[in-house]
């Protein structure tokens, strides 16, 4: 941000980068901000740190609050993981929106399109671990599906790429397999994707047609306004080369994802038919739907025991947030989720 003459060697002796805390010292920042709140013994810090890359100590804080406020409108003693999980979602994607009106076709195919990319994601194999995944309205969102890393990832492969867009497709070819219908649920998915599979292309070398070349020329200094913007310095043919190298590569991860649908199609009416009773699925309840196992059932609460609705913080203005690709939770906002 500063003017180039201002770092001219001689004034300024050593440049310190302040970046956001890594896995481990976000979990040691919640522990911190945990330390005088009640917690249950189902809160589990370290997922919590997995799930909240590129969060700052401000932002952690911040949930720590909420989720507190949660369980104190619920009346209990302590904090569970439900209310820090409740309380994530809303920093990332606004709070619920409980008095929208959402027609059963529309619910249906979130259903189905949510599926979609939690079937799609538990059967690859360099995909991100599966953590969530729900057909609540939030914010511009009307379902998610949250995958989590293993860790702060600094590098990504190939591979890694090719599985995120092959499950970023997953909730459009479900749509298309059971509905035969498209709807507008996966335009975010669709431009992470874009933008992962140029990035492949363009930047990081991983195409074999075009190889290890860099395509376009980045200028990064930003000075008084001016914002970064990107010289073409390849022909109008290599230019189409990209454009054909960006289809094939996607229709590739689509096919791919179509055949793991449609084998495994028992397992996505499965999934689809549990968020339609129950709206939100957690890791294991996922693990014993692909198994071909059944569910518990749901504990239904009696009439006029439904928690209040909260007042204050569902009146929060509508907001989305999808982290970029890499090292970032892969949120998938839905019919407004890598």
């Amino acid at each position: 941000m500063l003017d180039p003459a201002l770092l001219r060697p001689g004034r300024f002796d050593r440049r310190i980068i302040v970046d956001m805390p890594d896995i481990r010292g976000r979990e040691g920042i919640l522990k911190v901000h945990t330390r005088k709140i009640p917690l249950a013994d189902d809160v589990d810090l370290s997922v919590t740190a997995r799930g909240t890359p590129g969060m700052s100590g401000a932002d952690l804080a911040n949930m720590v609050n909420e989720a507190a406020l949660l369980a104190a409108r619920h009346n209990r003693d302590k904090v569970t993981m439900a209310e820090v999980e409740e309380a994530k979602d809303r920093i990332f994607l606004g709070p619920e929106k409980k008095s929208k009106l959402i027609k059963e076709e529309s619910r249906r195919m979130t259903a189905y399109h949510e599926a979609g990319h939690a079937v799609v994601g538990s059967k690859l194999k360099y995909s991100d671990t599966l953590h969530k995944v729900t057909i609540i309205p939030r914010g511009r969102a009307g379902g998610v599906t949250f995958f989590l890393p293993e860790d702060d990832r600094d590098e990504v492969s190939k591979e890694w790429c090719l599985d995120t867009i092959t499950l970023s497709l997953g909730g459009r070819v479900a749509e298309q397999l059971v509905l035969n219908r498209m709807g507008n649920g996966a335009r975010a998915d669709i431009a992470g994707l874009s933008k992962l599979v140029r990035k492949m292309i363009t930047q990081w070398g991983m195409s074999e047609k075009l190889g290890p070349i860099s395509f376009g020329e980045r200028e990064e200094q930003i000075f008084l306004g001016r914002e970064i913007h990107q010289r073409q310095d390849y022909s109008e043919q290599t230019a189409q080369e990209i454009d054909e190298e960006v289809q094939r590569i996607v229709s590739e991860c689509y096919d791919r994802a179509k055949q793991i649908l449609e084998e495994d199609m028992d397992a996505l009416h499965a999934v689809a038919s549990a968020l339609l009773d129950r709206e939100t699925l957690n890791r294991e309840e996922m693990d014993l739907l692909l198994e071909g196992k059944e569910l518990p059932p749901l504990k239904r609460k009696a009439a006029g025991d439904e928690e209040k609705a909260d007042t204050v913080a569902d009146k929060e203005p509508d907001t989305e947030t999808r982290p970029d690709f890499p090292g970032k939770p892969q949120p998938f906002p839905r019919p407004d989720t890598p």
